[in-house]
């Protein structure tokens, strides 16, 4: 991937996840509401996996987005309701995660644009992203962003640290 293409999709993927403020949960064993603003890192200098993606350097980078939840009977889920837009445009807007009981997650199909060096065009690959927020006691929300690229390049998977902090 290539600085500011691919990982900034990325970023905006994993950080449209988390940009709310929680509230603790109820005695009755409710999530805590994700609702605020939010500062969403992705540590991609951290990033893992079998794709060769991930054997080009990255920088970590992030951006402030906001989110809110709604609760039915049934689930609750967190909406990005603003915040940048994703600079891949296969990314499903607007993000939605859902509470699992533990944490906040989200699963999309998009397409991965697959950085193969300044002399060279990108390849775009099918691509399915999961990513995966805990709250944690200070407020915060940590968890990890993981994308299974299907073909091309690129294949394989792609594993990264991502963290989403309140912001002031």
């Amino acid at each position: 991937m290539k600085p500011g293409g691919s990982i900034g999709t990325v970023f905006v993927a994993a950080a449209a996840c988390a940009a709310g403020v929680l509230s603790p949960a109820s005695a009755q064993g409710q999530p805590p509401a994700w609702n605020g603003h939010y500062k969403m890192v992705t540590y991609a200098s951290q990033k893992a996996g079998t794709s060769p993606a991930t054997h080009q350097k990255e920088t970590d980078f992030g951006a402030d987005f906001a989110l809110a939840t709604a609760c039915s009977a049934a689930t609750c889920v967190a909406t990005v309701v603003g915040g940048p837009a994703p600079s891949n445009p296969t990314i499903p807007q607007p993000s939605r995660y859902t509470w699992n009981g533990s944490q906040w997650y989200t699963q999309y199909d998009w397409v991965w644009d697959c950085f193969l060096g300044d002399a060279s065009q990108k390849q775009w690959s099918p691509a399915t992203s999961w990513a995966f927020y805990a709250p944690q006691p200070d407020g915060s929300l940590r968890g990890t962003w993981q994308t299974d690229i299907s073909a091309g390049p690129c294949r394989g998977t792609v594993v990264m640290p991502v963290a989403a902090f309140p912001a002031a």
